[in-house]
């Protein structure tokens, strides 16, 4: 059984906490916080990340899946550890050189928490294939990043294959998480291919029970 990481991007404001205690019943893996800081990436949920995990902390037992969609990867990743999170995503994109790459995982790891790379629709998954043996995830985005409710690139479903079929090659335990455009239809696939945690937002928060969307997905 996959687990489902429910991004929480589109929360209805004054919604907050009927949402929050509304997915954890209906028994969400994780609560995704899609941090957005305006050039990564056009939108910028930052601050709003940053509140939303925060009261999520106070509220909830359930772990933090921190999706960094940042210029400043450093900067967030301070900002963020603070909120005690299960694990913190960075884009490979955003990091100037490989160096870079694993001075984050390092620093991520350092301070007691796991640690995943994302890649963006247009960057060859066989880029990261180095780094694979020091994180804990690698999500691999199935939308371009930065948007809500757009529809899955179905040639991603062959990425994360490739990727599946590299890790179990080279014997490298990892999660892969799918993130973007997953709903009812398209779930089955990256399914198959190999994503073992589901990133969904919007056909989750635009249902009448989140339950049954979430066991659903899960199947």
């Amino acid at each position: 059984m996959v687990e489902i990481s429910t991004s929480i991007l589109s929360v209805i404001k004054g919604e907050e906490s009927k949402t929050f205690f509304g997915l954890e019943k209906a028994k969400t893996d994780y609560f995704h916080i899609d941090v957005m800081d305006g050039k990564f990436v056009e939108k910028d949920t930052y601050n709003k990340m940053l509140e939303y995990a925060s009261y999520i902390k106070r509220i909830s037992n359930l772990p933090l899946d921190v999706h960094l969609m940042v210029e400043n990867i450093d900067d967030a990743i301070e900002d963020f550890l603070a909120v005690n999170p299960n694990i913190i995503t960075f884009h490979y994109e955003a990091c100037k050189d490989k160096v870079e790459v694993m001075n984050f995982i390092n620093k991520i790891k350092e301070n007691n928490c796991k640690v995943g790379l994302s890649v963006k629709p247009d960057t060859n998954i066989e880029e990261i294939y180095e780094f694979l043996p020091y994180i804990h995830m690698c999500l691999v985005m199935t939308v371009e990043p930065g948007k809500g409710g757009q529809t899955l690139l179905t040639d991603m479903v062959d990425k994360i294959a490739c990727l599946k079929e590299y890790v179990n090659k080279n014997k490298i335990e990892i999660d892969i998480e799918a993130d973007g455009g997953i709903n009812l239809k398209t779930a089955d696939a990256v399914k198959n291919a190999g994503a073992n945690i589901l990133v969904s937002g919007t056909a989750i928060l635009m249902a009448r029970d989140y339950k049954v969307i979430i066991d659903e997905l899960k199947k």
